[in-house]
């Protein structure tokens, strides 16, 4: 008999992805002197994702992304907190009641941190459900282990280091593919979006929190001055790192708007793509499905 025509196409269309995807990688691997930004600062690829290793380019000498969060893991909670004034905990919320897990649902949050979106998929004892937390940085990973012991989250919550860029897992394992606050920091965007449809199962959502362009104009004027002003400084008095919060701020600005990283998550071959923003756009879920 033959295979029914959908089965076909997305047979097809998953073959036509992984191609595009060996080749960019191949494409990435060879194409050295590639520069990227890192904030502000214009930096070679290899040394935005720094593994702890100090950026060497004249422009400057701070760490790279891996470094930033390995320096502020231990404070990262309080950080959140203080910069957000505690509504990133109502930011999650949001995202988790627009996820709408049901019993069963495999959970993979990446750029996972220290859990809080994982614990609050958890929170709702759902059965059979799992989730597993991936983050590149070991230290996040260890903190927020550490605060699952802390807060009894243990069952049913997994914690692997890995790459958003090249994940460690299967083709079509999970049915829900959540990043917060961590899209923004890989150095290849896309290359992470396509990760993220590779490893959802046909039906999967995709769903990612991330800071985005305000769309009240007094509030982006305010929000300016309190980012540049104050975020650093608050970062310098808690955690004793001014640099690794100025460059959260700027690559916060560099991040693309919502209706083109909207265009972006449909390129990577995701449906029904749509957005949602809160606080007037201080931050902004979107949503996706594979088809």
């Amino acid at each position: 008999m033959a295979a029914p025509v959908n089965t076909v196409s997305r047979w097809c269309l998953s073959s036509w992805r992984t191609t595009r995807l060996v080749c960019q990688r191949l494409h990435q691997t060879q194409a050295s002197g590639k520069e990227t930004h890192f904030g502000f600062q214009t930096v070679p690829e290899e040394e935005k994702g720094g593994r702890g290793k100090e950026l060497m380019s004249p422009q400057c000498s701070v760490s790279g992304v891996y470094h930033v969060f390995e320096s502020v893991a231990k404070k990262y909670d309080v950080m959140n907190d203080s910069m957000s004034l505690g509504i990133h905990r109502l930011w999650k919320d949001w995202l988790v009641r627009h996820m709408n897990p049901t019993p069963g649902t495999q959970l993979l949050d990446v750029a996972g941190g220290t859990g809080d979106v994982a614990f609050r998929e958890q929170e709702g004892s759902l059965v059979g459900s799992k989730a597993v937390i991936c983050d590149i940085n070991k230290e996040m990973l260890k903190v927020g282990k550490e605060k699952s012991l802390r807060l009894g989250y243990s069952e049913g919550l997994s914690w692997v280091a890995g790459d958003a860029e090249e994940l460690p897992f299967a083709d079509e394992k999970f049915d829900v593919y959540t990043i917060a606050f961590g899209i923004r920091n890989v150095t290849h965007i896309e290359t992470a979006l396509e990760e993220a449809y590779r490893v959802l199962k046909p039906g999967g959502r995709f769903l990612c929190l991330e800071f985005s362009k305000v769309n009240n104009p007094l509030l982006a004027r305010l929000y300016d001055l309190y980012s540049f002003q104050v975020i650093p400084v608050l970062g310098e008095i808690i955690a004793g790192d001014w640099k690794s919060y100025q460059y959260l701020v700027e690559s916060i600005r560099r991040f693309p708007p919502q209706e083109e990283f909207k265009e972006m998550i449909e390129d990577a071959g995701f449906f029904k793509v749509t957005y949602h923003n809160l606080t007037s756009g201080v931050v902004a879920v979107h949503s996706g499905f594979k088809l």
